[in-house]
């Protein structure tokens, strides 16, 4: 089986008059399935529970999206157990027929774009020009997985004369994957695609807010033709599902997307050992980050603004790669910081459901809402309120907030802020920006804006961060060009959409065959 070479999956034309009249189709089509309730199967018997999980629409709290059964601790063993049981027959399918199942489900998912960008909207509030992006990036999970499927074997080790030496991979096992709801289609593919594609069985537990999107994408596979099992739907809360599929013993491997805090929890409930348990579990975690954006004199003052209040507003801030602290130096602070304010109050005033295509939109809930708004209540002590972000009614919208002259050791320079909340700090020169930058806990993505060489080139060597963009904003990571991860506390090092991405869920084996030589031969 011969590819192409790897193209991301171009945007849409949304800014077309007939992509608008398209998208407006896909909203009503999506607007009278609304408030359903979706059966699941757990190795094919439908998952039958005393409760619903209802998924509720950030712009309207009280609009119903859709509801699943929700799932208990035991029906995560149930889910486990059907892994189990796929996991010998699909493990041996060639991969050539993995990799064509995948692009399968990659052409369904293009032929669907539309009407999941829609749910997408109305699940998390997320407008059309913020999640084409990422439903094109789920279509490039199918086309770059299928790829490096076949790429992978592709790898030699040192000859010898006297052996034949082999080295070859396969597959872990049962794995969970427990995506976010931020990201509710290229994280959860991101992760479940390559699980599979590598010839796992997987569980998936998406967010309880974006669980009627998941429902979407598996769907898609199975209308691909994944075998049942092989990628199991198990809706349910992260305390009590989540949990009991992270220490079940069957489950060889866990890729998390979250907060901090569970992220952590996920690594010490994996690391120990149960009863019937055979080996130590693979963990992946993925787990935010508190990210800054350096701006030097040397800048495109007019470019840079742009790109940083696309940083920090895209999705109204509720993205783990998003700028949540803005390090200017000493001679361009002033200029940078009223030209980023203003662009905050033109963007801001444009707010609006997500069905609709406003440029600033709801948050999750009115859980996360009132989170942010108690930073902001914290961030009037300690520095310079520029502009203070108030609840908008009705729905979940928080306005911009933004704080100057913060000091960088203050929880709210330190702690992820999940919203449209901005910090600016002032650098003496670059190096004294840097070293601001570096001094938190996670290590996830960054921005330098400058024009001078030699300073991008200091940045490169010195800001520690997984991603590191130079003259463009933090946010926006393509698969296959910007594989995404980090480290320290924002994550286990894994890069999604990278080359070694698939190792993770593959182990390798080496065949050794002694050559016998005939005597006298």
């Amino acid at each position: 089986m011969t590819l192409e070479r790897f193209r991301n999956e171009p945007l849409l034309d949304l800014g077309s008059a007939e992509e608008q009249e398209r998208m407006r189709q896909a909203v009503a089509a999506v607007r009278a399935q609304l408030g359903a309730r979706y059966p699941v199967a757990i190795g094919g018997q439908p998952l039958t529970a005393e409760s619903w999980l209802e998924s509720h629409a950030p712009q309207d709290p009280s609009l119903v999206v859709g509801a699943l059964p929700l799932a208990r601790a035991a029906d995560a063993g149930r889910a486990v157990a059907a892994a189990r049981a796929a996991f010998p027959t699909w493990a041996a399918v060639p991969r050539w027929e993995r990799a064509a199942l995948l692009l399968r489900a990659g052409d369904i998912l293009r032929q669907r774009r539309r009407e999941v960008l829609a749910w997408v909207a109305f699940e998390v509030g997320k407008s059309f020009n913020q999640g084409d992006g990422e439903v094109a990036e789920a279509i490039d999970h199918f086309e770059w997985n299928a790829r490096q499927l076949l790429e992978w074997d592709r790898r030699t080790i040192q000859p010898i004369a006297s052996e034949i030496n082999d080295y070859r991979y396969h597959p872990l096992g049962v794995g969970v994957v427990i995506s976010p709801w931020n990201f509710p289609t290229t994280l959860p593919l991101g992760m479940a695609v390559a699980a599979i594609a590598a010839g796992n069985a997987v569980v998936l537990k998406p967010a309880e807010s974006a669980s009627i999107v998941a429902l979407q994408l598996v769907r898609v596979l199975e209308e691909a033709g994944l075998p049942p099992g092989v990628l199991t739907l198990c809706p349910g809360s992260g305390a009590e599902v989540g949990d009991a599929l992270v220490r079940h013993p069957d489950v060889q491997f866990v890729a998390f997307v979250g907060s901090k805090a569970v992220g952590s929890a996920i690594h010490r409930a994996a690391s120990g050992l149960v009863a019937g348990q055979r080996q130590l579990k693979r963990v992946m975690t993925e787990m935010g980050g508190k990210n800054a954006t350096i701006v030097t004199r040397a800048c495109d003052l007019e470019w840079t603004v742009a790109e940083v209040v696309q940083s920090v507003l895209g999705y109204q801030g509720q993205k783990c790669s998003a700028t949540s602290r803005l390090i200017l130096t000493e001679p361009i602070y002033d200029q940078v910081t009223e030209a980023v304010v203003a662009e905050i109050d033109r963007l801001a005033a444009d707010v609006g459901p997500a069905t609709e295509n406003h440029a600033f939109g709801p948050m999750i809930t009115a859980a996360a809402r009132d989170k942010v708004l108690g930073y902001i209540e914290r961030a009037g002590g300690a520095g310079r309120l520029l502009r203070a972000g108030r609840a908008i009614e009705p729905g979940t919208a928080i306005s911009p907030t933004v704080v100057a002259d913060v000091p960088i050791d203050h929880p709210v320079a330190q702690e992820e802020v999940f919203g449209p909340f901005l910090t600016i700090h002032r650098a003496r020169d670059l190096a004294d920006a840097v070293a601001q930058a570096n001094r938190v806990e996670y290590a996830l993505t960054g921005s330098v804006f400058s024009r001078d060489p030699g300073e991008l080139a200091y940045a490169t060597a010195t800001f520690d961060v997984g991603n590191l963009y130079l003259n463009r904003s933090s946010t926006g990571a393509m698969a296959g060009v910007h594989p995404f991860g980090g480290h320290k506390l924002s994550g286990t090092g894994p890069k999604v959409g990278g080359p070694d991405y698939l190792g993770f869920f593959l182990r390798a084996q080496v065949v050794t065959q002694k050559v016998r030589y005939p005597r006298g031969g």
